[in-house]
């Protein structure tokens, strides 16, 4: 997949998922009713969370991925909506304990990582330095 490819994929299933969790893009103004919220995953039983863009190749399904539910609004007695649920992919090169692909499509993902801290796993930071 091209660079100007993964880029439109990885904005669309960005800007799909934060809608299906019912968020909105908020500003560092912070006025209230404005929040976002972050694009994380779990699968199993790990938090993934997005990076900046990393060249990567997608490999086979793993299984499904959830990004929780978004409640970004703090309000007493409101319904929370369920997760959504995507399907996982495996990153060439890289475990899946340390990163995925997660998408309707090995063509249409975003790339996640599932890290603490603030440096990236060596593996995850070779792929953003190649790109």
């Amino acid at each position: 997949m091209n660079w100007s490819g993964r880029c439109a994929g990885v904005l669309s299933v960005v800007v799909l998922v934060v809608t299906a969790a019912g968020c909105s893009a908020g500003n560092s103004g912070g006025a209230e009713g404005e929040a976002s919220c972050a694009v994380e995953f779990t699968y199993q039983g790990r938090t993934y969370k997005d990076v900046v863009h990393a060249d990567f190749t997608v490999t086979g399904k793993l299984g499904t991925a959830t990004m929780p539910p978004c409640d970004d609004t703090g309000g007493d007695g409101e319904t929370v909506e369920d997760g959504t649920t995507e399907t996982a992919y495996g990153v060439e090169g890289v475990a899946p304990e340390v990163a995925i692909a997660v998408g309707s499509s090995p063509d249409d993902v975003v790339f996640v990582v599932s890290y603490s801290g603030s440096t990236l796993p060596p593996e995850v930071q070779k792929l953003i330095d190649a790109s």
